[in-house]
């Protein structure tokens, strides 16, 4: 599942569990080359939220955004990671596996 994220809901979807956050922007093309990637990490029920970083630019400055995509780790409303540019699905799994505690 992607979900579009806003200021409105930001906070509320990662304050709890592991989550996945992308900052784009609709112009870039490695966002737009991402977006395949994600939808099908989506499919093995990983949540993904995105964030369009022209409408949502308050976003972009608290999380200090500086290029896109960046991809923010969350667990329980904290930032554990973050990657910025384009990522094969390899690299995103690996990186969610490495902060997963059994």
């Amino acid at each position: 599942m992607i979900k579009e994220l806003n200021e409105a809901n930001y906070n509320d979807n990662v304050k709890s569990g592991l989550k996945l956050v992308e900052f784009y922007a609709p112009w870039c093309g490695y966002c737009k080359k991402q977006r395949p990637v994600l939808e099908e990490l989506s499919l093995n029920n990983i949540w993904i939220g995105t964030v369009n970083s022209d409408k949502n630019p308050n976003l972009v400055q608290e999380n200090n955004i500086s290029g896109f995509p960046t991809f923010l780790l969350y667990k329980n409303g904290k930032v554990i990671a973050s990657l910025t540019g384009y990522h094969e699905k390899s690299q995103l799994l690996s990186s969610l596996m490495s902060h997963l505690k059994y």
